[in-house]
């Protein structure tokens, strides 16, 4: 769709999920922007949320006042090139270039890198950001996250977002996360009412989810009981 890639209308959506299958809460799982979802869920439509678990990703409030952190600034520095119309959804659908391993070599922890696992998933991303206007969906998100900053709606988000979520909630995080730094992260939990528990995944990057699945499965499988 031309619009609607602002978190409050992706918020939205997935709450409206939820009750399209006739629930009234669900337990809700965001890796990186599903995270982000998902932390807005928990804060704009908390009725629609029974426990959350977030994956590689802070806090909305943490993460736009974690711009004053040298460190973080330079981690989200790659994600820049997003901001430009067109150019990044082309260079991501060229055939001669191979953009998709190139970031995810550089968010993934080293040991998975290395692996034949990985060399399949940077081809099911290749794949999926080849499929019409896939890439320019995932750019239109960043290029929200970027320019509401200063505006209106960007503001009206933040304010929104400084309601206290009271879902219990589990935040996972690569310790070696490169794009989303661990200390960035881990100060979500003062947005948090409820119960709340961190868990720091050694020898992991970004691709949490991915490179320790098990990890990941066994943590979100305890969390939803």
């Amino acid at each position: 769709p031309p619009r609607g890639y602002d978190l409050p209308t992706a918020a939205a959506d997935a709450a409206a999920v939820v009750r399209a299958l006739g629930e009234t809460e669900a337990v809700v799982v965001g890796s990186d922007w599903g995270g982000l979802v998902g932390w807005t869920m928990a804060a704009l439509h908390p009725r629609s949320v029974r426990r959350l678990v977030v994956i590689g990703a802070a806090h909305p409030r943490r993460l736009r006042s974690s711009v004053t952190d040298a460190r973080q600034r330079r981690a989200l520095a790659y994600a820049l090139r997003f901001q430009l119309p067109r150019l990044p959804e082309r260079r991501l659908t060229r055939a001669d270039d191979d953009p998709v391993a190139e970031l995810m070599r550089r968010w993934a922890g080293p040991a998975w890198v290395q692996t034949t696992d990985f060399a399949e998933a940077v081809s099911r991303y290749r794949d999926a950001a080849r499929i019409p206007q896939a890439a320019y969906g995932a750019m239109e998100y960043y290029r929200w996250a970027g320019r509401s900053q200063l505006r209106p709606d960007g503001l009206r988000f933040a304010r929104r977002m400084a309601a206290p979520i009271t879902a219990p909630t589990l935040q996972l995080q690569g310790a070696l996360d490169p794009y989303v730094l661990p200390s960035t992260a881990r100060g979500s939990d003062r947005y948090v009412a409820g119960a709340y528990e961190w868990s720091e995944l050694p020898g992991v990057g970004h691709f949490a989810h991915e490179e320790a699945p098990d990890q990941v499965t066994e943590a979100i499988t305890r969390w939803a009981r």
